[in-house]
């Protein structure tokens, strides 16, 4: 007790320098911390997706769209539990700032292969039966204040016009990884005005989501659906859906790298600010370190010392920082929910803030410790006074 006592006493000898210290830790770690969860947001999407669900879209690009004829020969490929089909809408709604992602597609099929996407019963029932109906995400509901029964007016971009839309239905996600920002409507809606507008554009999709019996067979029925439509006008490109969200993550995969490297960066800095600390603290108590060797202490006691005051000083700063975390990514989450729909901290963020702690904790007295073992007493005596 008597050792706590004195280590703590220690560590915040000088006060000021104590805190600017924890001060330092406690932005590395928060900085740290949100960095590492803005990654974990950049690929939620792809932790999210299933093992039993394929994609399927045209082999050229997912701009160019496939026949809905398509959808009866892959429904009897074996494997197959349910098909479903839409399209990404591209709406604006307002303003071109309110970004959300707005799809068309077959409501009874999409909604049984996502149960991730809860509606209460009257909701679906009143969805599936309005042709103008739509269903929002809990969170975009929320951000733009819309309730059941109201009229949502989208401008279309890849379709052009104005395209009205009645909610019918809030839907939350089963835990809070599911994406809330969803804005969902009738395929069939779509499909008519077009056949009324631009004939030549009807009866097209833009992918198509496949539920497979059972995970390990996923592979053998996206090679069967490839091979049904092979040397068609047509073709297509079939992979789980972790693979397609993964293939929209590689295209900005520089970017997370880059946020990788700078909250590693963050760290290194941190470390030799601590670093710093510890030595002007030792040099400061060199005449300390040799009554104590006079009194019997050997170097291993000194450099447990050192190396508990720095531990000290960085799991106070990482604390405080793991504490500031949650309210800043809760911030951080609803300024950005235009491009994170899920911005959470993870635990394996928290473990890596304590291990970054550690690391810092015990590099930065390293050359202290082995500065304060290495002076003799006699040196160490001459400089007290």
């Amino acid at each position: 007790m008597l050792q706590l006592k004195i280590l703590f006493r220690n560590a915040f000898h000088n006060k000021l320098r104590s805190g600017l210290t924890i001060l330092g830790i406690t932005v590395a770690v928060l900085a740290f911390g949100l960095l590492r969860t803005v990654i974990g947001a950049w690929y939620a999407g792809v932790d999210a997706a299933s093992a039993s669900r394929l994609v399927t879209r045209n082999a050229i690009s997912i701009i160019f769209p496939l026949p809905i004829a398509y959808t009866e020969k892959i429904r009897q490929i074996e494997g197959v539990k349910l098909v479903s089909y839409g399209n990404w809408f591209g709406g604006i709604y307002i303003d071109e700032k309110n970004f959300f992602p707005n799809f068309c597609v077959e409501p009874r099929t999409y909604m049984a292969i996502y149960p991730e996407f809860v509606l209460s019963p009257p909701e679906k029932k009143a969805f599936l039966a309005d042709r103008k109906g739509f269903v929002a995400g809990r969170k975009l509901a929320a951000r733009f204040g819309w309730k059941i029964g109201d009229t949502v007016t989208l401008k279309g971009t890849i379709f052009p016009g104005n395209w009205d839309f009645v909610l019918r239905g809030v839907y939350r996600g089963r835990d809070e990884t599911i994406d809330e920002t969803q804005f969902l409507f009738h395929w069939d809606y779509l499909n008519e005005t077009m056949k009324r507008l631009s004939p030549r554009r009807a009866d097209q999709v833009g992918f198509y989501m496949i539920a497979v019996a059972r995970p390990d067979v996923a592979a053998d029925v996206a090679l069967s659906v490839d091979k049904a439509f092979k040397n068609s006008l047509a073709e297509t490109l079939t992979e789980t859906e972790k693979a397609f969200n993964q293939g929209f993550i590689a295209m900005s995969g520089a970017i997370v790298t880059a946020i990788q490297m700078v909250s590693f960066v963050v760290i290194l800095i941190i470390m030799a600010v601590v670093a710093n600390t510890m030595a002007m603290t030792t040099r400061e108590r060199i005449g300390d370190y040799a009554i104590m060797k006079t009194l019997g202490f050997g170097g291993g006691s000194i450099a447990v010392m050192i190396f508990g005051e720095s531990l000290v000083i960085a799991l106070t700063g990482c604390l405080t920082g793991m504490l500031l975390t949650f309210p800043a990514a809760k911030a951080f989450g609803q300024t950005l929910s235009n491009y994170f729909p899920t911005f959470i901290v993870s635990a394996q963020t928290l473990w890596l803030d304590l291990l970054a702690a550690l690391l810092i904790a015990f590099f930065a007295a390293i050359i202290p410790a082995r500065h304060a073992i290495r002076v003799g007493i006699a040196e160490g005596l001459r400089r007290i006074g």
